[in-house]
């Protein structure tokens, strides 16, 4: 059975909580939707809603990590990376403070909430920061992964979370490093790198170029920031093309990420599957990635379009 990445959110916060009672967990008045609620009920006392004050969160984790605390703050992703974008600049990344954020609902997959709540650029908005690291863990283990890696390090964290439910395409052995891609297929004709909910979407779409005597590597880029340079480069030798794909604006996101490293490699054929310019709209979340082109069929069809 599979599981909504937020509901594993809040069950490896609990996990962690239970190992370091230094964790505490903060909110805008989302607990039950970021599922932040599951440590609140497991330690009421080391959780505080702060209410619909998102600027006033971002100042009170940074007053915890401050104090020797380890603040996991969270909110819908529009709300935290957009609203209170200033304080999380300022606050916390320009003082280096050792706050990780947890931002879910982000991206297309918040589904009939439409576009006024959905975040397609949130990542960009995190990851251009000084001294961020950005996670965007694929599946319920990665995102556990992706929790207790943050605790470790020293430093603002982003980890983004999606409300679907999704099935574990990584196993508890698969390494999560961060800033160390994880090569979930290997393959030299192209390579797609993908984020999150576009993965396993991506292992779809190489099982179709299979089909026709396409040779497709898949790439999990769980680390937008660092972005593991060697293994980009290193596909872009061996493959004749790279796609990348995201539920994020190709502006900002992965896409420019990848091709930032890409940027001065002669021969290197490249395109990016995203949300292309646009805003969001409200629909089943199925029927946005068809409709935004967030398709095994359409990452198939732009690899061969690339090579």
């Amino acid at each position: 059975m599979g599981k909504s990445l937020r509901v594993a959110y809040g069950e490896a916060l609990v996990k962690l909580g239970q190992k370091n009672d230094k964790v505490v967990a903060l909110d805008a008045d989302l607990a039950h939707a970021t599922m932040s609620a599951t440590f609140a009920e497991a330690f009421p006392d080391r959780f505080f809603n702060m209410g619909i004050a998102e600027g006033d969160l971002m100042c009170a984790a940074s007053g915890f990590a401050h104090t020797g605390f380890i603040p996991f703050a969270s909110t819908f992703a529009l709300f935290g990376a957009g609203r209170a974008y200033e304080e999380i600049r300022n606050s916390i990344a320009y003082a280096n403070a050792n706050v990780k954020f947890a931002f879910s609902h982000s991206g297309l997959s918040v589904g009939e909430d439409g576009g006024s709540h959905q975040s397609i650029e949130d990542v960009a908005l995190m990851r251009e920061m000084p001294n961020m690291t950005v996670f965007v863990p694929c599946d319920p283990l990665e995102v556990e992964k992706a929790v207790f890696a943050a605790a470790k390090m020293n430093g603002p964290v982003y980890i983004r979370v999606a409300r679907p439910v999704c099935e574990d395409i990584t196993t508890p052995e698969t390494p999560f490093i961060p800033g160390k891609a994880n090569i979930l297929k290997d393959g030299n004709d192209v390579c797609i790198i993908a984020m999150g909910l576009m993965v396993p979407i991506a292992l779809k779409a190489a099982k179709m170029l299979e089909t026709d005597g396409i040779s497709a590597a898949v790439v999990n880029m769980h680390t937008i920031k660092p972005i593991d340079i060697e293994t980009i480069l290193s596909m872009n030798d061996k493959c004749k093309g790279i796609i990348t794909a995201e539920e994020h604006s190709v502006i900002g996101g992965l896409g420019s990420a990848v091709s930032e490293v890409l940027a001065g490699h002669a021969g290197a054929k490249f395109a990016r599957i995203g949300i292309q310019d646009k805003f969001g709209k409200s629909g089943k979340p199925d029927e946005l990635f068809e409709e935004y082109g967030l398709t095994a069929e359409n990452i198939a069809a732009s690899c061969k379009a690339t090579m």
